[in-house]
């Protein structure tokens, strides 16, 4: 078992904008790089290994808070958004109906057209939570909210149909515990780093 500390990437413009980023490779906007700047690791994770999402505004984040380098793991990035990334609730509101962006009754199953639902993030995920269970590392992982939404909902067995016992703050990490079977547990949800 290991501590996995999730936390998600600084702002960008489309993240302003209320856009569904997605795999889209966004960096970020100079508000989301000076908040980064900001933050300030606790003690718990001075000394934790990194990782990061593949994707520009991850890996971006993850230079600001470990300047001495992070490995890219490619099971980190973003929950695929498939032919609704790039697009604002409004437009597909417009486009599609309130029937077509209502995750109730599928929660974990929901899978917009062309993308991955939120039960295949947790089993893309599974693997490299189980590596680092078995490593005993202290682990900081930078990454997006699709992500960090379908390990909360693995660990507290929200079904993902209602809203979320807690909302995750910007500026937080969300504390796991990585088991070698690959599962988590939560630790603690928004753990400030300002």
């Amino acid at each position: 078992m290991s501590l996995l500390a999730l936390i998600r990437h600084g702002a960008t413009d489309w993240n302003a904008e209320r856009r569904l980023q997605g795999r889209a490779d966004r960096p970020l906007n100079p508000a989301g790089r000076a908040s980064v700047q900001g933050w300030r690791l606790p003690p718990l994770l001075k000394d934790a290994a990194w990782a990061t999402s593949p994707l520009a505004r991850a890996c971006e984040t993850a230079a600001l808070l470990c300047p001495s380098g992070c490995a890219v793991e490619q099971r980190l990035i973003e929950m695929d958004w498939g032919g609704w990334e790039g697009r604002t609730r409004q437009e597909l509101l417009r486009e599609a109906g309130s029937d077509a962006l209502d995750r109730n009754p599928l929660g974990r199953d929901f899978r917009p057209p062309g993308g991955e639902s939120p039960r295949e993030v947790i089993l893309r995920l599974k693997p490299w939570i189980a590596e680092r269970a078995r490593s005993g590392e202290t682990t900081v992982a930078v990454t997006h909210r699709g992500v960090i939404r379908a390990l909360y909902a693995e660990a507290t067995g929200w079904d993902m149909i209602g809203p979320p016992g807690e909302e995750f703050a910007d500026g937080t990490a969300q504390l796991l515990l990585a088991r070698t079977d690959g599962s988590v547990g939560l630790i603690r949800t928004n753990l400030r780093l300002l």
